[in-house]
C-alpha cells in the first residue's frame, strides 16, 4: 500500500500535474495541503474518474485538506480538536478498512508561524500542541497511523540548506523543533528518517531567487507513523521530478510503501 501527501499549492491551478502523477505514481490513499477552494468547487470528478474516493475539508482561497483513496471509507472527520474558535481549515481524517484491522490517516496542513513576532506564532505552536494531545489519543487505540502533510517544520539542520539562515524562522525556531520531537518521543516514526539518514532530501523550493535550480531546499512535509504502521514501513521516496514541470506546486509529493493489505 503507497499513502503519499503533497502540499499542491491550489487544487484548480494543479489539477494537471495532480492527475499526470497520479498515473504516474499510482498511490493508494493521497494526503493534499493547501487545496485553496471550498468543498463545492474541489475537482472531484476528475479525480474519481482515476478510482478514488474524495473527501475534502475546503476554505476559499486559504488552507484547504483532502482526502483521496482508492479504498472505501469506513469513516472521515475534518477539524483538530482542542479549539472551537479555530475555523481554518487544517485538518481532515479518514479510516480505512484492512484484512486484518483499520487503517487511520490524518492529513493534515500545520500553520506556518511567521512572522514570529506576531500572533502567528503562538497560534503555531498551540496548533501542535493539539496535534500532540490527538497523536496521544490515536496511539491509544494500537492501530496503524499515519499523519501526514505540509508540518512547516524543519527537524534538523540536515534538512535545510543553510541551517543558520534559518534558526529565527518559524518552521526552525528551537521550540518549533522541540514541538515536532515531543511528537516523536510518543512513539510516531518519521517515515523518512526510517530509511535514510542522508541531507538534502528536500520536499519545498520557494518559486523565489532560483531556489530549485540551486537546490536550495527544505524538507517540511512528512510522514509521521505509529509503531504499528512503522513496523511494516517498506521504503519512502521523494518525488522531486514535478518541482520541475510546468506550473509547479513549491513543494513535492513525499510516499511511503507499507506492507498492509487492504480488505
Amino acid at each position: 500500500m503507497r499513502i503519499a501527501t503533497w502540499n499542491v499549492n491550489s487544487i484548480r491551478q494543479r489539477i494537471e500535474p495532480l492527475l499526470a502523477w497520479l498515473k504516474d505514481c499510482s498511490p493508494d490513499i493521497v494526503c493534499l495541503q493547501e487545496t485553496k477552494c471550498v468543498d463545492e468547487a474541489f475537482p472531484r470528478l476528475e479525480i474519481e474518474s482515476l478510482g478514488y474516493n474524495v473527501v475534502t475539508h475546503g476554505q476559499k482561497t486559504f488552507n484547504g485538506v483532502a482526502l483521496l483513496s482508492k479504498l472505501p471509507f469506513d469513516e472521515t472527520k475534518s477539524g483538530l480538536a482542542g479549539d472551537d474558535e479555530d475555523s481554518h481549515a487544517r485538518f481532515i481524517e479518514g479510516v480505512v478498512p484492512l484484512k486484518r484491522g483499520v487503517l487511520r490517516v490524518a492529513c493534515l496542513y500545520l500553520p506556518n508561524g511567521n512572522p514570529p513576532n506576531t500572533e502567528k506564532y503562538p497560534y503555531k505552536l498551540k496548533w501542535m500542541s493539539r496535534l500532540l494531545e490527538y497523536s496521544k489519543e490515536r496511539l491509544m487505540a494500537e492501530e496503524p497511523l499515519v499523519l501526514a502533510g505540509d508540518f512547516n517544520v524543519i527537524p534538523k539542520a540536515e534538512d535545510v540548506y543553510n541551517a543558520p539562515a534559518w534558526v529565527g524562522d518559524a518552521l526552525f525556531r528551537p521550540t518549533t523543533r522541540e514541538s515536532f520531537q515531543s511528537l516523536l518521543g510518543l512513539g510516531l516514526t518519521d517515515a523518512l528518517r526510517a530509511v535514510t539518514d542522508a541531507p538534502g532530501q528536500y520536499t519545498f523550493w520557494d518559486y523565489q531567487a532560483g531556489a530549485w535550480q540551486k537546490n536550495q531546499g527544505l524538507r517540511i512535509d512528512h510522514l509521521l507513523m505509529s509503531p504499528q504502521a512503522s513496523d511494516r514501513l517498506i521504503d519512502v521516496g521523494i518525488d522531486s521530478y514535478v518541482r520541475a514541470w510546468e506550473k509547479p506546486s513549491d513543494h513535492v509529493p513525499v510516499w511511503a510503501d507499507l506492507d498492509l493489505e487492504a480488505a
